[in-house]
């Protein structure tokens, strides 16, 4: 069977859970079954490291790799699951640029012994003109890099375009990302890239690129060289570069492995925005990639995206490789060379994966999950012999013997094991010895839990409250205002038999009328049609009360309502409202829109299914 590699962009690491097919079994475990991967790369958990829970980390038959931000909350995160049936890696590190510490070590991976390193680290000459701290481009939780006998994984979240504001930081990270696989590829070492990078190769990866293109506000060239575009694309066989190359990337060195099985093919994108609801009408582009070294491309069976998997603004990308591969003039079974030596021969297991101790970088060797080194909750519930003081059985009904010394710790013991459950009575004869004798709480002397919490009860006579009845003035007001003010969090029915209330107690003042809005009702029918009860003085004070009040609330609720969306021209449906996130003089300001999604062309339509030309700001609308 193909070992199969997957990227996917979750929004969030539990965010998949909210969508069909994962939220039938909402388990990790059960989430790469049906991704049917080997190798799994997710980027933006939004999660930091104390946010980590025990099924994110212990998948049985899955080990993991984490890289979390060190500052920021719910922001970015990179993990590597990998099936421990198929694959293990012999390194794993966190960052690009090595500047960071091996859990357990004050010294950096980049200082460390080489042999016990991945490798390939900028140095400081290639890495002297970035704009940005080394250490800051490797706390933001964006790279996890993991060393197998083929090749070395980078699982990647590339800062995205942030209209400016973190240029220099995002161009710093992709340069860092190149030098460094140029690095690796140097020592003789292949690379496989896969995540999120936020860059597009061409006009075909982006739906609004050929938009804006069409629209004349970028022109081909000015579109391809940009800077985070232009460092992408030397990186990439087939990349197209204006002009000459730069210094130090003169040749490609990785494979786009999706686009080279798919090179015409239009439409394919991996990520949608969310607010325009871009995704039903494919409007969206491509920044999710699996890359490889350009000597592995006949490695690889297939590759693909998996749009019609939901769960998040980016659908999966995947890419299987061969069961058996050419290395040199051999040919090897895929297994043996994605396991430490020795662990396959001609693809068939020799040593099983739980005799190799996790690598430091694993999320099994985080204390708080080192399942060798923590107790299950279930232990702290589970009889000891040798702390109970009691033999067997039949001494229940018996008295147990004990010296003085042992006397305060086995009181301890007997009171740790039988608290609840035993009525334990002490009786100490003599100076010498002391007796410990119990017995059994009898089922009839134990009350339930529900007798507890229930309310006392005054078990002597009582004579049902009487209830008033409304008045003609109180029944001008509708049964809907009635029924909306009695069922107001203000007003309870109180059953004077449940907390044994005479029959001459008044009501509370929080609820004035003790009334349930069935005999509310009743009572305001009966009397519309014509009964000739009088109710009391006072209660005909308290009616004219309630109605003001009734109408006081039915008017401020009209006052402070929302106001209904406009409906758009084009399908006659309720707008939505959005908010302008462009600088200018309109940034923030809100507007109304169409909320059918975008369609293909990614403008607004008349006459279509997609969204129409219907726009208003807010502040227009009244």
């Amino acid at each position: 069977m193909p070992l199969r590699i997957t990227t996917w962009n979750v929004n969030g690491i539990r965010n998949p859970f909210g969508y069909q097919p994962w939220s039938s079994n909402r388990t990790f475990g059960a989430m790469f079954d049906i991704l049917d991967a080997d190798i799994i790369v997710m980027q933006e958990l939004k999660i930091q490291r104390k946010d980590l829970q025990d099924d994110m980390v212990i998948v049985p038959g899955w080990d993991c790799f984490f890289s979390l931000p060190k500052h920021k909350k719910g922001y970015s995160g990179v993990a590597i699951y990998t099936k421990e049936s198929v694959c293990a890696p012999i390194r794993a590190e966190e960052g690009i640029l090595g500047v960071l510490c091996p859990p357990g070590s004050s010294t950096a991976y980049r200082d460390s012994p080489s042999e016990a390193t991945i490798g390939g680290y900028p140095s400081l000459e290639q890495t002297e003109n970035f704009k940005t701290d080394s250490l800051s481009l490797d706390s933001e939780g964006r790279c996890v890099v993991l060393e197998f006998p083929a090749f070395v994984l980078f699982g990647v979240y590339s800062p995205a375009n942030s209209n400016g504001l973190r240029d220099d930081f995002r161009y710093a990270f992709l340069s860092a990302l190149d030098i460094r696989v140029r690095n690796l590829e140097r020592s003789g070492k292949r690379v496989i890239i896969a995540g999120d990078l936020n860059v597009l190769r061409a006009e075909i990866d982006s739906a609004h690129a050929e938009e804006t293109l069409r629209k004349g506000v970028l022109n081909h060239e000015e579109f391809i060289s940009t800077p985070n575009r232009r460092i992408f694309n030397q990186l990439l066989e087939d990349g197209e570069v204006i002009g000459e190359r730069d210094k130090d990337r003169e040749e490609p060195v990785l494979w786009d492995i999706c686009r080279g099985f798919h090179p015409t093919r239009k439409g394919m994108y991996t990520q949608w925005e969310q607010k325009i609801n871009a995704r039903p009408g494919n409007f969206g582009s491509r920044i999710d990639f699996i890359l490889c070294s350009r000597d592995m491309k006949s490695w690889f069976l297939s590759a693909d995206i998996q749009e019609g998997l939901m769960g998040s603004d980016h659908c999966p990308v995947y890419a299987d490789l061969h069961d058996k591969i050419m290395l040199g003039d051999n040919v090897i079974d895929c297994q043996d060379i994605m396991n430490p030596v020795g662990t396959f021969l001609y693809g068939t297991r020799v040593i099983s994966p739980s005799t190799r101790e996790p690598l430091l970088l694993s999320g099994k060797r985080l204390p708080e999950f080192d399942t060798t080194k923590r107790r299950s909750i279930k232990d702290m519930f589970q009889k000891n012999s040798k702390f109970s003081p009691l033999s067997s059985d039949e001494n229940t009904t018996t008295g147990i013997e004990m010296s003085d010394s042992n006397w305060n710790a086995s009181l301890k013991n007997v009171a740790k094991h039988y608290k609840r459950k035993r009525s334990v009575k002490l009786m100490v004869e003599g100076n010498s010895k002391s007796r410990l004798s119990y017995t059994a709480s009898r089922p009839g002397d134990q009350k339930s839990l529900e007798d507890f919490f229930s309310r006392r009860v005054n078990k002597t006579a009582r004579k049902p409250l009487v209830q008033p009845v409304l008045t003609n003035k109180f029944t001008t007001l509708c049964d809907s205002v009635i029924a909306s003010e009695l069922c107001s969090k203000d007003f309870h029915y109180t059953n004077p038999d449940e907390y044994g209330i005479p029959s001459t107690t008044k009501p509370e003042m929080s609820n004035p009328f003790n009334l349930s809005i069935d005999h509310a009702i009743s009572n305001t029918r009966s009397t519309a049609h014509g009964s000739t009860e009088k109710p009391s003085s006072s209660f005909l004070e308290q009616d004219v009360s309630l109605a003001g009040h009734a109408q006081s609330s039915f008017s401020w609720s009209n006052l402070l309502r929302k106001p209904a969306p406009p409906r758009c021209q084009g399908h006659h449906e309720p707008c939505i409202m959005l908010a302008t996130k462009k600088s200018g003089v309109n940034c923030g300001r809100r507007f109304w829109i169409c909320a059918r999604p975008v369609g293909p062309s990614g403008i607004r339509e008349s006459g279509s299914e997609w969204r129409c030309s219907a726009f208003l700001w807010a502040s227009d609308w009244k």
